[in-house]
């Protein structure tokens, strides 16, 4: 059952991630999102991926107990990620449009 589950949100939160970087990187912001979080978290990702599609583990996964609860505690590490990044993204929008009116402003006043 996890399995499944994990399998399925896996890509998901590939493609999440990845539109995230997409979006982070278009922005005028002074860190590099997409390099300090986005790149670690898919490379992450990939190293899962990998893993579930390895014959080793496919053989070992139904002894797995307490691996449910580690494939759980994965999913809800890159959930948090997720959203975090999504809220750093809407601020940094709203500060490039609070700067994009300044500047706007200050050419109308020197007019």
């Amino acid at each position: 059952m996890v399995d499944r589950v994990y399998k399925k949100q896996l890509p998901a939160l590939r493609k999440t991630l990845e539109k995230l970087g997409e979006n982070l990187s278009t922005l005028d912001s002074k860190t590099n999102w997409t390099e300090l979080r986005i790149e670690p978290l898919l490379k992450h990702l990939g190293s899962l991926e990998q893993l579930l599609e390895s014959s080793e583990f496919s053989g070992e996964f139904s002894r797995l107990t307490k691996g449910v609860e580690m494939f759980h505690s994965d999913l809800i590490y890159f959930r948090t990620n997720v959203k975090a990044l999504e809220k750093i993204l809407q601020s940094e929008k709203k500060s490039l449009a609070r700067k994009t009116r300044s500047n706007v402003r200050e050419l109308i006043k020197n007019r």
